[in-house]
């Protein structure tokens, strides 16, 4: 049995996956980003403690999809956002190795989600794909020739953070970046511009179900822009398949109808039709994709024992 750990703002999901990577028991508690990495991954541990409570099975690793941009080598958070206090820089790998005694590994959140839909999800078997996750923020992960591609820094498919969408400010510090339209707290924020009302993503979600025309054109933007973001993709990299998650890619009905009509203003230059799938494992991917790294790991071990004991 793995253990796959999803380490996200808000809360901390933990599963238990058998080899094939179906869960088989979940547990949901509070993150206290606020209370430093040491509590964060404590709450973590608490959660696949309380799992491993309530099976027999022996616990192989654990893999960690957590929030912010990671060295997956060194099991290591590099940078953070300012939603978290005392994330970077945190060891994240050693700290779950010392307490359960097993191997970790850490992969971005955003990854972690990439390789679940992989490994079990809406792009199980394709060789190329750019993952996108629009929540609190936008996130972006490259899947190439059948493999997560970090990049040299491990930045790799950041398409959250690229700029050309306008000059509204982004949390990172810089401007126009397609977060600014795309995620949650954005497509907040330009309903509160428009309208003066403070709802969140989900209820500006629920008022554009009820026909309000303000918070339709709030989404249509969010979706334009993603699909602009996945023409610059399209053309950039020759990657034509796309998934998408993340609270507000949840709400599927609202933002594919502009994205599907930006791609048909502008189809890639190759001529390969696009496709741009929702995610299909929902709230699990991370998790799912974080024991999916750990499964890949354990095999390649016993793969190379194997080797040794063959020659």
């Amino acid at each position: 049995m793995v253990a796959g750990v999803d380490i996200g703002g808000t809360t901390t999901q933990a599963a238990l996956c058998e080899e094939g990577l179906t869960v088989v028991d979940r547990v949901e508690v509070p993150t206290p980003a606020a209370e430093g990495g040491a509590a964060m991954v404590g709450a973590a541990l608490d959660a696949v403690r309380l799992l491993l409570g309530r099976t027999s099975a022996r616990l192989l690793g654990v893999g960690v999809g957590a929030a912010g941009l990671v060295d997956a080598r060194a099991g290591r958070v590099l940078v953070a956002s300012d939603s978290f206090r005392g994330w970077a820089g945190f060891a994240v790998t050693a700290a779950v190795e010392e307490a359960l005694g097993v191997p970790t590994f850490l992969d971005n959140d955003v990854n972690a989600f990439l390789r679940g839909e992989a490994a079990a999800g809406a792009v199980a078997g394709e060789p190329h794909v750019l993952g996108m996750t629009l929540g609190t923020g936008v996130g972006g992960a490259l899947w190439l020739d059948g493999a997560l591609y970090d990049g040299p820094h491990g930045a790799a498919g950041e398409i959250g953070h690229v700029p050309g969408f306008g000059e509204l400010p982004c949390t990172c510090g810089g401007r126009g970046h397609l977060e600014t339209l795309a995620s949650g707290r954005a497509i907040a924020a330009r309903y509160g511009e428009r309208t003066g009302l403070s709802l969140s993503a989900r209820e500006v979600a629920e008022a554009a179900g009820a026909n309000d025309p303000d918070a339709i054109a709030v989404y249509e933007a969010a979706g334009a822009a993603v699909g602009r973001a996945i023409l610059v993709t399209a053309g950039l990299l020759d990657v034509t398949t796309f998934v998408i998650g993340g609270g507000v890619g949840r709400s599927w009905a609202l933002v594919e109808p502009s994205i599907e009509r930006a791609l048909a203003a502008e189809p890639p230059v190759s001529g390969h039709p696009v496709r741009v799938l929702p995610g299909l494992l929902g709230g699990d991917a991370v998790a799912i994709g974080a024991a999916a790294r750990v499964r890949a790991e354990l095999g390649r071990v016993r793969g190379g024992v194997a080797g040794i004991r063959q020659s």
